[in-house]
């Protein structure tokens, strides 16, 4: 089978380039596979980020791909499509995680051989931080496609409330296993500059309003003198209000803070000194960090947000604190320290789901979607 997939590939870097990057080389296995991507993917006003691409310290699966597609230059809607058009593919598949997609690959879609079916994998049908184009947008970009996959029910849901009545499937985010092994505690809190013997509390990631950093420093503040927060990931705007946070907070000196970008070879670092994962969302679909926080057998707690409850509690992998709030978040990371039979129970049904969620597995189910189509 001949597969296009349309998306963020290298020289982009961040989860969905990483996402795709593990897609496009499991379905190379046994298909011929091509990867288009972005001449530009968004206007700088729309990345409030350092940079959208890698670094010469990053590193990224470098996957050969032909740069045509500018989100913001309609000209380059038309040549994307004659290039996808003259290779041929039996199967488009394309990313959506932000309603500013729409119209361009919304147009490609529409622009395929009778015989390519298109499907879309659903990060987020409605996103977190909304705009006023969000629904026409993705409507017309929904309306353009074959298939939808999403990566949990939430966002199925999300899918069903435009109504387009188009086949659809809930496959669960595949676990990120380029980020190697884990490296002794002790190893890791020295490199990190903590202090041995307390319990790692680790938020990390990109840092937005939605993923309710400050929720979980304020729930710090009431935790003891035994237990640490380590914050790693890149702020996408201002880290000031988490600053004063910080400063005003009477644990100060046991948050480090790491806010950077980080790299595929440190990412290990921060997992393997973490006790717990904490995901304080206020909103949520499905979270990459819980696909990482899975590879190094760290169980999380997280909000009863999204599809998190779905993906983590009801799972078992991790507590949900049932309401966004300090003191709920609080609570659960008292309980998760007060029995190590928690932990167990944790990790145990972590590896069980490692088990589950192999990119050949989740390869080979959008296949069989496709197929369907």
């Amino acid at each position: 089978m001949k597969i296009a997939i349309l998306s963020s590939f290298y020289p982009y870097r961040g989860g969905i380039a990483q996402f795709n990057a593990n897609l496009f080389e499991e379905l190379g296995r046994h298909h011929d596979v091509k990867a288009f991507n972005f001449s530009r993917q968004y206007p700088d006003l729309l990345f409030p980020g350092k940079t959208q691409y890698v670094t010469p310290d990053d590193e990224a699966v470098s996957i050969e791909s032909e740069a045509l597609l500018d989100t913001a230059g309609p000209f380059s809607y038309g040549r994307t499509a004659r290039a996808i058009r003259s290779w041929d593919p039996d199967l488009l598949v394309m990313r959506y995680w932000m309603s500013w997609f729409g119209p361009s690959l919304g147009y490609v879609a529409r622009h395929m051989n009778d015989r390519c079916k298109t499907v879309a994998i659903l990060d987020n049908v409605i996103p977190h931080e909304p705009r006023f184009f969000d629904k026409p947008f993705t409507k017309y970009f929904l309306s353009g496609c074959d298939g939808f996959v999403s990566m949990c029910s939430e966002v199925e849901k999300d899918l069903l409330s435009f109504g387009t009545g188009k086949p659809h499937t809930v496959m669960p985010h595949p676990l990120y296993s380029h980020f190697g092994e884990r490296i002794p505690r002790e190893e890791a809190e020295k490199m990190l500059g903590l202090e041995p013997g307390r319990k790692n509390l680790l938020f990390f990631g990109l840092i937005r309003k939605y993923k309710g950093l400050d929720i979980l420093l304020k729930a710090f503040d009431g935790l003891g003198d035994d237990y640490q927060l380590i914050i790693a990931g890149e702020p996408y705007g201002s880290f000031e209000p988490y600053q004063q946070l910080i400063d005003a907070s009477p644990g100060k000196d046991r948050i480090k803070v790491f806010p950077q970008y980080i790299r595929d070879s440190e990412v290990k670092k921060y997992f393997s000194a973490a006790d717990v994962t904490v995901l304080p969302y206020r909103s949520a679909t499905q979270s990459g960090i819980s696909s990482v926080s899975y590879h190094f057998e760290v169980p999380m707690i997280v909000t009863a947000v999204g599809g998190l409850t779905e993906t983590i509690g009801e799972r078992g992998t991790g507590i949900v604190a049932e309401e966004v709030s300090p003191e709920a978040i609080r609570r659960e990371i008292e309980n998760y320290f007060s029995d190590d039979c928690v932990r167990k129970y944790c990790v145990e049904h972590i590896r069980k789901e490692k088990e589950r969620l192999s990119w050949a597995k989740f390869a080979d189910d959008l296949l069989d979607f496709a197929g369907t189509l």
